[in-house]
């Protein structure tokens, strides 16, 4: 079923912060495999225990975690602008130093394609920011030439209709209250799932037939 209005609920993590075997529950690339469990519903403890150890084995460099709100805001924001810079239409993002999710209207049904972009472009921007700043806002990031700040791949969920769309809103909202960082943009005129109708929320995006 295509998504309704093109919108997604798109989900990245950091590098090293989600591997194959979590024991919080995990996916393989393109489903190319039946996993049992999810993040709500993790897999009996000790289903994945030997492939976990395998996943971070084979690691070659220790986990990415972003501790500062102040660099975690850089980000996200370096996130939201490339992605406006393709036209794209962004409801609400959040980031917590491991995990991002962005609420986007993808036109060309090209979300990962868009937000690996967007990936490249914040590794790069955050590497030059810390070359700068790094050093005086006490953080270090020890990254080698190729090597980015995300894991691999992204995880968009297409949106269904109106309900489902006002519910990934407020889901990746109240993040805020866990600690991670939120940008609602300037685009959104969102206020509250109990007041806006479908019409507000066409009529504010210009998408009123």
């Amino acid at each position: 079923m295509p998504p309704w209005k093109d919108w997604y609920h798109c989900t990245a993590h950091t590098y090293g912060t989600w591997l194959r075997g979590d024991p919080r529950g995990w996916r393989s690339r393109h489903h190319r495999e039946h996993v049992e469990g999810d993040y709500k519903n993790p897999p009996p403890k000790g289903t994945y225990d030997e492939l976990f150890k395998k996943s971070k084995d084979v690691m070659n460099r220790d986990p990415v975690k972003i501790d500062q709100d102040e660099i975690c805001r850089f980000v996200l924001k370096c996130m939201l602008d490339r992605l406006q810079e393709f036209k794209i239409l962004v409801a609400i993002g959040c980031f917590d130093g491991i995990h991002a999710h962005v609420l986007a209207q993808y036109p060309q049904h090209n979300p990962k394609i868009v937000i690996g972009i967007a990936k490249q472009y914040t590794t790069a921007q955050l590497k030059a920011h810390m070359q700068t700043h790094g050093k005086a806002m006490g953080f270090r990031l020890d990254l080698k030439r190729g090597e980015g700040i995300w894991a691999k791949g992204s995880h968009p969920k297409p949106i269904e209709d109106m309900k489902h769309y006002q519910s990934s809103f407020n889901y990746i909202k109240d993040h805020e209250k866990r600690g991670a960082v939120v940008i609602v943009t300037e685009d959104h005129k969102f206020e509250s799932s109990a007041q806006l109708t479908e019409e507000d929320f066409l009529r504010d995006f210009g998408l009123l037939d």
